[in-house]
């Protein structure tokens, strides 16, 4: 059907031509300048999430894309709802993920007129996105055809830069669109074209393949550690195993799997003698972690290997003798295609070397184990791994910053590879916003997962309660999201504000406890909630899930968790000592 007004036509054709790009989610947050682009995404053949808060809109968007490794549109209205996005945004440019921002602006001529709602939207996210366009108002009779074909042109092109299909790293794109009244489709206004796209449903615009490099090769000459970050994926684990070298992967890498992974590697990194025969990093993906790991990065004594991702590449010591598209073992194939892998390559010729890591490895994380075990409390530590061993073959977690992923990097229960466990977080700018959000999306993003499961701090799940605001008729997946609440910001205590000398005003300026009583909390949003406070419980309550979204809180203590963290730390340097 023709639609009955411009703005409609419009709406009708953006929206239809990012479904035929392979856009098949929407969220939408909801507006009067915008209800053009609702009404035409209600109609077409997508997924439609609706949200009441912006930046909650944004961060479900961005776990949908994560996980679904498709682009999804977000959809709001003028004024400060874009603003609201601006979080979500900076998180998609600096992970690699991508999301289609379709604004609804008021006409160019109302700018600067003080029009309600009406602010400067031209490139109000910087260069945060990968492509920026200010579309201007359709206007009937105005050669249409010729409107439509830019329009879907334009459309096809941002879903094609957004997945990066074009050869720059995938990310956010902002489509910022003016509209004039009427904005029903129940208004006429005179225009007569249909605004068909192409024959058979295909999109407007094939982008080709980029261009694909041969890898590096590496020899096997050094005495190397392979380092994935965030989004590393199998090729980091492949790697590692084809050359016989230790494999410090982060929760989130996508590359924790396999024999050659070193549980306690931040530990390690702090025994000195250790890490003095580091003579080579490979790194892949974003590591964000450590300390430990930044310093090993910046050391002016190793060669430094950056095997460029979706998301960049990580440098921070500005010490990279090579970047490189992807990289092998001298005198080794390796297969590119990493997801299919699910066998373990042999053991890489360097056995001794390895064998040294994993040795110090299984120690350390023996004492690490019988150190928790004596507590006679419940720790972050454990319920990190609690929530780790509860996460199955084919299930998802996604996990918070701070504190939580922390502690899963030393708690992670050792994966086979091929299981197809995916781990997930917002590690881009590593913040505490939109988590909830981020997590709901993430499982909405991977309905085939076996078991989704979240892991958040406290300040993280409060900062975007929000996120359990889920409207009736929404698709509301089964989340298990274990809060750890030890009432505060208890990353801080490990940090150098956390010191005996800033004791008095630590509180105040960084603990920050809130004492909200989280069981109203989510009984305000009909969420199950459990509270434990032993392993045994926590246990019991992820082997027993409600179904739909839950939140198990597991209660644990601040007021020891620098010396907690002191007394792991000390492990690897005690074990080298001896």
């Amino acid at each position: 059907m023709t639609p009955a007004n411009a703005s409609t036509a419009l709406a009708t054709v953006l929206v239809d031509e990012l479904r035929r790009c392979g856009v098949t989610d929407v969220v939408l947050a909801p507006g009067s300048r915008s209800a053009a682009l609702a009404l035409a995404a209600h109609a077409a053949d997508v997924r439609l999430h609706t949200r009441i808060d912006e930046r909650t809109a944004g961060f479900l968007a961005l776990g949908i894309a994560r996980t679904s490794h498709r682009p999804v549109a977000v959809v709001t209205t003028s004024g400060t709802a874009v603003a609201n996005l601006h979080p979500a945004v900076l998180e998609a440019a600096h992970a690699g993920v991508p999301l289609v921002l379709l604004t609804a602006d008021r006409p160019a001529r109302l700018r600067g007129t003080n029009a309600n709602q009406t602010t400067d939207q031209v490139k109000l996210f910087g260069d945060a996105v990968r492509l920026f366009a200010d579309v201007p108002a359709a206007h009937p009779g105005a050669d249409e055809p010729r409107q439509v074909a830019g329009w879907r042109a334009l459309a096809s092109r941002a879903a094609a830069t957004a997945a990066g299909s074009l050869g720059e790293r995938p990310g956010p794109v902002h489509l910022n669109v003016q509209f004039e009244e009427p904005l029903t489709p129940d208004r006429a206004d005179g225009w007569a074209d249909p605004g068909a796209g192409r024959g058979h449903g295909g999109p407007w615009t094939r982008p080709g393949d980029p261009l694909r490099r041969d890898p590096e090769t590496l020899s096997r000459t050094l005495r190397t550690v392979v380092v994935a970050g965030d989004d590393a994926g199998p090729p980091a684990r492949v790697l590692a195993q084809a050359g016989g070298w230790p494999l410090l992967a982060e929760p989130t890498s996508g590359s924790r799997t396999g024999a050659n992974v070193i549980r306690a590697y931040r530990l390690l990194l702090g025994d000195e003698k250790l890490a003095a025969g580091i003579e080579r990093v490979v790194v892949f993906g974003h590591p964000t972690l450590s300390r430990p790991v930044s310093r090993l990065l910046a050391r002016d004594d190793v060669e430094l290997v950056v095997v460029r991702s979706p998301s960049g590449w990580t440098d921070p010591g500005l010490q990279a003798h090579r970047l490189v598209h992807a990289a092998r073992v001298e005198g080794t194939v390796v297969d590119e295609a990493w997801d299919l892998d699910d066998g373990e390559p042999a053991a890489g010729p360097d056995d001794e070397w390895l064998q040294l890591w994993q040795d110090r490895d299984h120690e350390v994380s023996r004492q690490l184990d019988a150190l928790l075990a004596g507590r006679g409390e419940l720790t972050p530590q454990q319920v990190a791994g609690a929530v780790s061993a509860a996460l199955p073959p084919g299930g998802l977690l996604f996990v918070g910053a701070s504190n939580p992923v922390r502690d899963l990097d030393l708690m992670v229960a050792p994966y086979q590879v091929g299981d197809r466990r995916m781990v997930v977080g917002n590690r881009g700018l590593a913040g505490i916003d939109g988590s909830v959000s981020s997590a709901v999306g993430a499982a909405l993003g991977r309905p085939h997962s076996t078991r989704c499961l979240a892991l958040l701090g406290d300040v993280t799940f409060l900062h975007d309660s929000n996120g359990l605001v889920v409207g009736p008729g929404e698709d509301r997946p089964d989340l298990t999201v274990v809060v750890v609440n030890d009432d505060g910001g208890s990353i801080f205590a490990s940090l150098e504000q956390g010191g005996p000398a800033y004791a008095d005003s630590f509180d105040k300026l960084f603990g920050t406890p809130h004492r909200v009583d989280l069981a109203s909390l989510c009984a305000a949003t009909r969420t199950p909630h459990w509270r434990v406070d032993t392993v045994e419980e926590l246990r019991h309550a992820l082997a027993n899930p409600n179904g739909g979204i839950e939140v198990v809180e597991a209660v644990v203590r601040r007021d020891n968790r620098r010396e907690l963290d002191a007394a792991i730390r000390l492990l690897a340097s005690a074990g080298a000592q001896d």
